[in-house]
């Protein structure tokens, strides 16, 4: 297996584990243990970060361009309003 499949695997596991975490702090009514899944989804999330930038760097993953302030703007008023 290439570098390249191994780390797009990878992250597509964490953004599985990502919306997982989501749905578990969403739906645990335990202080202790939503303090805990939070602290965990948050770890997944920085190493995909970390991961992400390093397929950015080898020109594994070319993200999109960058939203125009346009966009941002209706995007906000499409959730504001």
């Amino acid at each position: 297996m290439q570098d390249k499949d191994l780390v797009n695997d990878v992250l597509a596991g964490v953004k599985s584990s990502l919306s997982d975490y989501a749905r578990a702090i969403a739906e645990t009514a335990n202080p202790q243990l939503r303090q805990t899944l939070t602290q965990l989804r948050n770890e997944c999330e920085m190493f995909q970060y970390q991961l992400s930038q390093v397929a950015v760097r080898k020109g594994w993953y070319v993200p999109a361009q960058p939203a125009s302030e346009q966009e941002i703007a209706q995007v906000r008023s499409a959730f504001q309003g």
